[in-house]
């Protein structure tokens, strides 16, 4: 799961420059996230790893974190 974490902190890194994201960092919480970005990282997420986002899966918890978005992938792709 290294190789999603690196694409994903990829994809973060080009909007969060000046931020040094931990794995464990809040993104909602620490004012990263707007509705357009949230969007952005839904549609990355099922075009990098062809996994699909139900409305049922669109939960703050699922996308909070780097650890998150790694942890949703995982039950998504089992």
């Amino acid at each position: 799961m290294n190789e999603a974490k690196d694409r994903i902190k990829a994809f973060l890194n080009r909007f969060f420059r000046k931020a040094e994201l931990q794995d464990h960092d809040d993104i909602f919480a620490l004012g990263y996230v707007n509705s357009l970005f949230a969007m952005q990282l839904v549609m990355f997420l099922e075009k990098e790893f062809g996994v699909r986002v139900d409305n049922k899966d669109l939960d703050m918890k699922n996308f909070s974190s780097i650890n998150a978005i790694c942890e949703f992938i995982e039950r998504k792709a089992s």
